[in-house]
């Protein structure tokens, strides 16, 4: 799905790459991209170097700490804009607030064409879309912990809206989930 829409070359910023999982695994089929990982939690810092030297991923840049609740730890536009910026499988356990900054950070410090691709699995219109989701929220609500659950398509769009971005595409994919779209208005 990525090599249908991400761009050809350019700099793509991931949100909350944790242990680097994905961009390590990404990188070798992008081989024109840079990209840049980026968390809160600066303890996995290594953990995603590790995983690129191991890969021998020379276009994975060397991690950021990034905290989507903080602006003052944003990359400066000034620096460069990236052509994309993804996240995936923050919102099941991230308070949709998350959505705020996400797309604060999208219209400080994308390219004009650039976009955020948001992947995980959500409700659509407060509705699930299939029962293994409905099952799987109730595990996370079954945690105890209020952000834990999955949030809806609609309250994305709302916060995307805010700082001028706009859903443009939906994507569904296997296991449930999509990858929501969103441009500069």
């Amino acid at each position: 799905m990525l090599k249908g829409l991400l761009p050809e070359q350019g700099d793509v910023l991931e949100l909350a790459s944790g242990a680097g999982l994905h961009i390590n695994y990404f990188a070798p089929h992008f081989p024109e991209i840079i990209f840049h990982p980026s968390d809160k939690d600066v303890s996995v810092f290594d953990t995603i170097k590790s995983k690129r030297g191991a890969a021998g991923n020379k276009n994975v840049a060397d991690p950021v700490a990034l905290d989507l609740t903080d602006s003052s730890t944003w990359p400066d536009a000034e620096n460069g804009l990236f052509d994309a910026i993804f996240v995936i499988n923050i919102f099941q356990v991230a308070p949709v607030s998350i959505a705020e900054g996400i797309a604060a950070l999208g219209a400080k410090v994308l390219k004009p064409n650039g976009f955020v691709a948001i992947y995980g699995p959500f409700k659509l219109n407060g509705k699930y879309t299939t029962q293994s989701n409905a099952d799987f929220d109730g595990e996370l609500r079954a945690a105890g912990v209020s952000e834990w659950h999955l949030k809806d398509i609609a309250d994305l769009e709302k916060a995307a809206n805010k700082h001028g971005l706009i859903s443009k595409t939906r994507f569904d994919l296997p296991a449930n989930n999509f990858i929501l779209q969103f441009v500069r208005a």
